[in-house]
C-alpha cells in the first residue's frame, strides 16, 4: 500500500516560503516521504478548478493524499474534499475559512484589484500588512519584507486572478459534514483576516475535527508560530492511521 502524499497548498499570491519551516520539519520526522507544494492556485481560475487540477495533477490516479493548506490553500483543499471525500486521507486547515466573502470583504477586493492592474501594488500591500500579522509583530521589519518579497514575486497578474477567484467562491459551510476524515485546523487567536470563529464552527461541523487557536498569532502563523503549528502537525499525522 502506497502511502499518501503530504501535499501542501499555500495561500493568495504565496510559494513555497510560506512553509519554509513546516517543510523542513516534515522532511526531518519522514524522511522519504512524499511531501509537495502544489501550485494549483496558479492552474485554475475558480477554486473548484483549483481542487479539480490538484485531484488530478498532484494526487497519483486513485491514491489519496493528506492535505495542508493556508488561507486560501485551505479553501482550495477543502473544496477538494468536497468533490472526492474518498481521496483524502487527512486534512489540515491553518488559518482557513468555509465561508464566502462578505459584502464588504468583496469592495475591499474589487478595489484592490484595480490598484494592482495600474501599478500601485506595493503601496496596497504596505497599507494592508498590519492586518497579515498579530500586532505584537505589526512593525517587524524582516518579517514585513519576507512578506512583500514573496507576494511581490506572485506578479500584479497572479494577485488579481487569485482575489477574483476568491470573489466567486461559495459557501461551504452546507458541505463539511461530509468531510469525514481526520482534520486539524490551527489559527491564530489575533487573525483578523479568517478569524477563530470560523476555524471553530468548521470543528464542530466536520465529523473527525479539532481546532486549536495559538495565542499571539495573527493570520501567517505558519510564520508567527512556527514551532507551534510544527509541533501540531506533527502529533496530529503521528497518529493519523494513513501514516505511521
Amino acid at each position: 500500500m502506497v502511502a499518501p502524499a503530504l501535499v501542501l497548498l499555500p495561500g493568495l499570491a504565496c510559494d513555497a516560503e510560506l512553509f519554509a519551516d513546516q517543510l523542513h520539519a516534515l522532511a526531518t520526522d519522514w524522511p522519504g516521504r512524499d511531501i509537495r507544494v502544489s501550485r494549483a492556485l496558479e492552474q485554475a481560475d475558480t477554486l473548484p478548478g483549483m481542487a479539480r487540477w490538484l485531484l488530478d495533477h498532484d494526487l497519483e490516479r486513485g491514491a489519496s493524499a493528506i492535505l495542508i493548506g493556508a488561507s486560501m490553500g485551505g479553501m482550495v483543499a477543502l473544496e477538494a474534499a468536497r468533490q472526492a471525500p474518498q481521496r483524502l486521507a487527512g486534512l489540515a486547515l491553518l488559518g482557513s475559512s468555509a465561508r464566502a466573502d462578505t459584502a464588504e470583504v468583496l469592495a475591499l477586493r474589487a478595489a484592490a484589484c484595480e490598484e494592482f492592474a495600474v501599478g500601485r501594488t506595493r503601496a496596497v500591500l504596505e497599507a494592508n500588512l498590519a492586518f497579515a500579522f498579530h500586532p505584537e509583530r505589526a512593525n517587524d521589519a524582516s518579517l514585513r519584507q519576507r512578506y512583500l518579497d514573496m507576494i511581490l514575486r506572485a506578479g500584479d497578474a497572479r494577485l488579481i486572478a487569485q482575489n477574483r477567484a476568491l470573489m466567486a467562491r461559495q459557501d461551504l459551510r452546507p458541505a463539511l459534514q461530509a468531510i469525514a476524515c481526520p482534520a486539524l485546523l490551527l489559527v491564530g487567536d489575533a487573525d483578523a483576516l479568517t478569524p477563530p470563529e470560523h476555524s471553530q464552527e468548521m470543528a464542530e461541523t466536520m465529523p473527525q475535527a479539532h481546532c486549536r487557536v495559538l495565542t499571539r498569532c495573527g493570520h501567517m502563523l505558519t510564520w508567527e508560530a512556527a514551532h507551534e503549528v510544527n509541533q501540531a502537525l506533527r502529533c496530529w499525522l503521528q497518529n493519523l492511521p494513513a501514516l505511521p
